[in-house]
């Protein structure tokens, strides 16, 4: 009986001590502590800000590659069929229209595998295209709730699958493309953006 009561004194002793260490004690005075408006406050922003970071990177890549360069094709290693520089560029924009108007009920774009068919060609055109892709999917997921998120969508654009589930899809593909370019910017010489701000050791 007396192990018993000094186990359940020791259970509740380890909680308090950890319900303190998080509340602000001296060993963890040097971080203050989280505060509700540091996290998300609905389904949506939980896709928006991670949406919009990849966004800034992405562009980023897209403004750091000099206009000459939009039509490097790497040619070190198999690169057979891949798209150029500045097709992944337009391929992204496209897809990013196709997901948020599955999300909307909306027909997509047919050809969004070459790029759709918007007449945008130069750096600048492909930029402004990515650019109003980016503020549609913006303006589209602020519209995600917990009431719609479950909703059916549907189309050929990693459809059938929830109002949600197009959202996710649709940061992982930019992600997906991302890397891509970045290893594009790196044969051509140049450090990607986000790596010259921030910097990455190897470890």
């Amino acid at each position: 009986m007396r192990f018993l009561s000094f186990t359940v004194l020791l259970i509740i002793s380890i909680i308090a001590s950890a319900a303190v260490g998080k509340s602000g004690s001296p060993q963890n005075s040097s971080k203050p502590a989280a505060k509700s408006d540091d996290i998300p406050k609905s389904i949506a922003e939980s896709i928006s800000g991670t949406l919009q970071f990849v966004e800034g990177n992405f562009i980023g890549v897209a403004e750091a590659m000099p206009e000459d360069k939009y039509s490097f094709i790497p040619t070190t290693g198999n690169f057979e069929g891949v798209r150029s520089f500045g097709e992944q560029v337009k391929h992204v924009a496209c897809a990013q229209f196709a997901f948020f108007n599955e999300f909307e009920g909306k027909k997509p774009p047919d050809d969004c595998e070459k790029g759709g068919h918007d007449p945008a060609k130069t750096k600048a055109e492909l930029i402004k295209y990515l650019k109003d892709s980016f503020d549609y999917s913006n303006g589209v997921l602020a519209t995600l709730t917990a009431t719609n998120a479950l909703d059916r969508v549907e189309g050929r654009y990693a459809g059938p699958n929830t109002k949600l589930g197009i959202s996710v899809v649709a940061v992982w593909h930019i992600t997906d493309h991302y890397g891509q370019l970045v290893e594009y910017l790196r044969l051509n010489g140049i450090v990607p953006p986000f790596t010259q701000k921030y910097g990455i050791k190897v470890r």
